[in-house]
């Protein structure tokens, strides 16, 4: 392998002039040392180097400020009556509240008015 001077081996920006080597991130001080060859070269080996990002931003409507429909439901539906609305289908989601040893809470809300209402599983 013949050793190129930094006058005859072409290299983008960011690579070393010497190997071709990617060089390591430049610090905030100091000059950038390759990997692979050992040389030390100044920040401007980075000359010419351009980053371009893009910001997206959420919508306002990404953490629930958009309106549901009545009959949206937030989890499995199952044929259970509302005790405020007397609606027949309600969905449900289940939660470990209590120590292991006992059974879960199950938290049933309306798909129409959306009440919620709980229920605690003991074991024995």
């Amino acid at each position: 392998f013949a050793s190129r001077s930094m006058a005859s081996f072409s290299h983008e920006p960011g690579f070393c002039p010497q190997c071709g080597t990617i060089l390591p991130m430049l610090g905030s001080e100091g000059d950038v040392r390759c990997y692979n060859c050992k040389q030390t070269f100044g920040p401007e080996v980075f000359s010419g180097l351009e980053c371009h990002y893009v910001i997206h931003f959420n919508s306002p409507n990404v953490y629930g400020g958009s309106k549901q429909k009545a009959d949206s439901a937030d989890g499995c539906v199952v044929e259970r009556m509302c005790p405020n609305c007397k609606n027949d289908k309600m969905s449900y989601a289940t939660l470990q509240l209590r120590s292991a040893d006992e059974g879960q809470t199950v938290f049933y809300t309306c798909t129409k008015c959306k009440y919620v209402h709980s229920l605690c599983h003991f074991t024995d």
